[in-house]
């Protein structure tokens, strides 16, 4: 089901009860939740990912809201499991830029791969402006 927050944000984050205790030091006997939202504007954004335990029914709501389209972006608070857990799932989707290596840095390997397949639909516009423009 949709939880939709306002005409353009949803909620497709996810309860995990199985966990008792958060980053190896703090005791949670209620569990935690993995917040992660979808934006759908002109453009479409992912705001985080959640931990890999949690994945399944992640990707489940994500699906349900994207109804097949691709995200434009990928917006990560930071790097931690609860946050960035699922960013591999990016990577077997879009296999060819590898970005389980370089997590979106401008590396030369991912410099050579865009050049070899051309821009996948989540690369962000500003960086591959920057790219064209050398």
């Amino acid at each position: 089901m949709k939880k939709q927050i306002t005409d353009s944000v949803y909620y497709v984050g996810v309860d995990d009860k199985t966990i008792d205790l958060f980053e190896s030091q703090y005791v949670v006997p209620n569990g935690v939740s993995y917040n992660s939202y979808v934006i759908v504007d002109e453009k479409t954004a992912i705001m985080d990912t959640v931990d890999p335990r949690a994945e399944e029914a992640w990707v489940s709501n994500l699906e349900e809201v994207l109804e097949g389209a691709a995200p434009e972006y990928l917006v990560v608070s930071h790097l931690e499991p609860d946050h960035a857990g699922s960013i591999r799932r990016l990577a077997e989707k879009y296999p060819q830029y590898r970005f389980e290596r370089h997590k979106g840095y401008g590396t030369k390997l991912h410099y050579e791969l865009l050049a070899q397949h051309g821009p996948s639909p989540i690369h962000r516009k500003t960086f591959l402006k920057r790219v064209e423009e050398g």
